[in-house]
């Protein structure tokens, strides 16, 4: 019996990780000469990381960056990454691109290759091709010979940014095979796309944290918009935050303490220079991350218009932290308009809340209002990366005006895991009214530390009598609750609510008084892990010799199984208005 003629059949492989286009452009197809349809697969997954890190630190700051107010010198130090060359920066740089593979194919001698993609997604996005054992840049021209179609070619996407601004690019890369042969041409597609950046959240473990120690000089920065008084008793502050990260089982080697320049040391406030991030992309071996750090987008302009440079404290990430797998993105915009405030851009503006349903990787937290608000081209950014959608809290009303000054993301023992911890001044007011009651009305608040302004309990509550302060400040923050509780599903039960002591305050310019913390706000400590908390002592009313607000603090947070670390911060950050939290930053554990 004659065998029945063969049928060229073509394979269609259905890849897990990558979607795979062969087109026939010609309309004579079907000749011998075509071709083979070439085929483009990524082994690895579609997903390119932002190649921003320097693995082989070849990037160094040059002597005298640290002080030069000029924004050239922020320029230069943010072009300088792994993406900013047409080479692989050793292995390790290469584990931080996406592989291709180019099918083997049956072509003759003079079949060319050429590897593209569109001209408007070039900037963000090289092509590599291993020669002679090692990935070298294609260039412009892409080209790939006969004898690479045959073999296979091995080819690596390097991702060169992260979306800063969906209308300019919304991180796809379309990479594009074409091979021709007898005048006869096919092609093949892959569609990638940048990984988005993610925010942490405070119930990751602290890998690393940082703080800042005093230097000599002066230390006055230029840029920062209000000055501020020297900060003291840092040796109080250091050694209590060393014995709470070492009973959180911080290794002592992760604490660092960073020194700036005679200049501009007392800019302190390290959780207001970056918000640290990571992004993550799947390999066999597992996920591979790279830490990304959005700095601050503070911008300064000198007065007389000559001058321009972004916070000299932000320079100490290039200098202490981008290295291999961690990466520094830089986004603001000179051009200001009347309502960007430049505390708002501070990154103690910038929080997140940890996943829940609906959101599985939680939301972004910052403060802004129809008269204060952060760079718009910072927040256009957060917003690209499409993960974690924002919640946006009112912090106007604050003189600093920072979400960290009143909520805290703390575990707790209900169905998601977690809820707020918020300042309450009505309950602060009612301890002062209990040590009163208790004969103690006598008692001053902040005694013992260097403050200034140290009133006792009576004289307290006869100011605000006339002010009505602490009852303002409840209902701008009973606001913010409105919007949390509507936003989170959280009821108002589950709340861990800290009592913290506000005043009024002149911010300048003719405009309308702000509120402060008068007392430590405690939910601005630093979380260490999920159950350690790095509160600021909160040096409150006592009462047979223990201090309210400390004892309800620990009672309150202790009930959702937080353990608390007491930081003494009162003449380090809580006189210039901030806490153990402004004054820290933490690199957390990056999910698996």
């Amino acid at each position: 019996m004659d065998k029945p003629p063969s049928t060229r059949r073509t394979r269609v492989r259905t890849l897990a990780c990558a979607a795979v286009v062969a087109t026939s452009l010609s309309p004579t197809a079907a000749r011998a000469s075509t071709p083979a349809a070439p085929e483009l697969r990524a082994p690895q997954g579609t997903v390119l990381l932002p190649n921003l890190d320097d693995d082989a630190r070849r990037c160094a700051l040059r002597p005298g960056d640290l002080d030069r107010l000029d924004v050239a010198v922020d320029e230069r130090l943010a072009a300088c990454n792994d993406a900013a060359d047409d080479r692989v920066n050793g292995p390790e740089d290469a584990k931080d691109l996406t592989p291709l593979r180019v099918r083997p194919m049956s072509v003759g001698k003079r079949a060319t290759g050429r590897v593209a993609v569109p001209a408007a997604q070039r900037p963000y996005a090289r092509i590599f091709v291993e020669r002679d054992g090692r990935y070298v840049s294609l260039g412009t021209d892409g080209r790939i010979g006969a004898e690479e179609l045959r073999r296979g070619a091995r080819l690596a996407v390097e991702g060169r940014d992260i979306v800063r601004d969906p209308k300019r690019w919304d991180g796809r890369i379309t990479v594009t095979l074409t091979v021709t042969e007898h005048d006869a041409t096919r092609r093949a597609q892959v569609s990638l796309r940048v990984a988005p950046v993610l925010l942490h959240n405070d119930l990751q473990r602290a890998r690393h944290v940082f703080a800042a120690a005093p230097g000599p000089g002066t230390g006055q920065p230029a840029e920062i918009p209000a000055a501020t008084r020297r900060p003291g008793q840092w040796r109080a502050f250091a050694d209590s935050l060393r014995a709470a990260a070492r009973k959180a089982g911080l290794p002592s080697s992760e604490l660092r303490f960073q020194r700036g320049t005679a200049q501009w040391w007392r800019d302190i406030w390290r959780q207001d220079i970056a918000e640290p991030g990571y992004v993550t992309k799947p390999t066999p071996d597992g996920p591979h991350t790279m830490r990304v750090l959005l700095r601050s987008p503070n911008y300064w302009t000198s007065d007389d218009g000559r001058s321009a440079s972004l916070r000299r404290a932000g320079r100490l990430l290039y200098r202490d932290l981008r290295g291999p797998d961690v990466g520094v993105v830089q986004q603001y915009t000179p051009h200001r308009d009347k309502n960007v405030d430049e505390l708002l851009n501070f990154t103690g503006n910038l929080e997140s809340l940890p996943p829940y349903p609906g959101y599985p990787r939680g939301r972004i937290l910052y403060g802004s209002s129809e008269h204060r608000r952060p760079d718009p081209s910072f927040v256009r950014m957060l917003r690209a990366q499409g993960q974690q959608p924002p919640v946006v809290l009112d912090t106007s009303w604050l003189l600093v005006g920072h979400v960290d000054e009143t909520v805290h993301v703390v575990r707790a023992d209900n169905a998601r895991g977690w809820t707020l911890a918020v300042s309450d001044p009505r309950k602060a007011m009612s301890l002062l009214q209990q040590a009163q009651r208790a004969g103690e009305g006598g008692q001053r608040l902040l005694a013992d530390t260097v403050a200034q302004d140290r009133p006792t309990v009576d004289q307290f509550l006869r100011h605000e009598q006339r002010s009505g302060g602490n009852e303002e400040a409840a209902r701008h923050i009973d606001g913010q609750l409105d919007v949390l509780l509507r936003a989170t599903g959280l009821k108002a039960e589950e709340l861990v609510r800290l009592p913290v002591l506000y005043v009024g305050a002149d911010p300048g310019g003719g405009l309308p008084r702000r509120s402060v913390a008068f007392t430590p706000a405690l939910a601005n400590g630093l979380s260490l892990t999920s159950r350690d908390f790095a509160a600021p002592v909160p040096h409150g009313p006592r009462v047979a010799g223990r201090d309210l607000f400390r004892d309800e603090a620990e009672r309150r947070l202790t009930a959702n199984g937080v353990r608390v670390h007491w930081v003494e911060n009162i003449s380090w950050a809580h006189l210039n208005g901030g806490e153990v939290h402004c004054a820290t930053n933490a690199l957390r554990e990056i999910p698996q």
